[in-house]
């Protein structure tokens, strides 16, 4: 499946078959069917990324963290702290 929140990303929101996600431009390895949640934003949320390195991490001003691709850096959306579904988790 690939996967880019901002360029059809929508299409995979209620979408909860078993299989990896990829990023839409490279086809990056980016999060698993397994950390996917139900959530009331338009995107897709994941819990976690498939593996440390699967996705880039940067500060923004306002306390989220923009995410990016971490072969090619492209657009993934936003990690939000404590949104997860469970108390102390990250919702990507």
């Amino acid at each position: 499946m690939s996967f880019c929140s901002f360029q059809g990303g929508e299409v995979f929101k209620d979408h909860f078959k078993s299989g990896i996600y990829v990023c839409a431009k490279c086809g990056h390895r980016l999060f698993s069917s397994v950390s996917k949640f139900a959530h009331s934003t338009p995107w897709p949320a994941f819990t976690e990324p498939i593996q440390e390195d699967s996705v880039t991490k940067e500060l923004e001003s306002r306390g989220a963290y923009k995410v990016r691709c971490g072969k090619c850096r492209n657009g993934l959306g936003h990690e939000f702290l404590n949104d997860g579904p469970k108390k102390g988790t990250s919702r990507f």
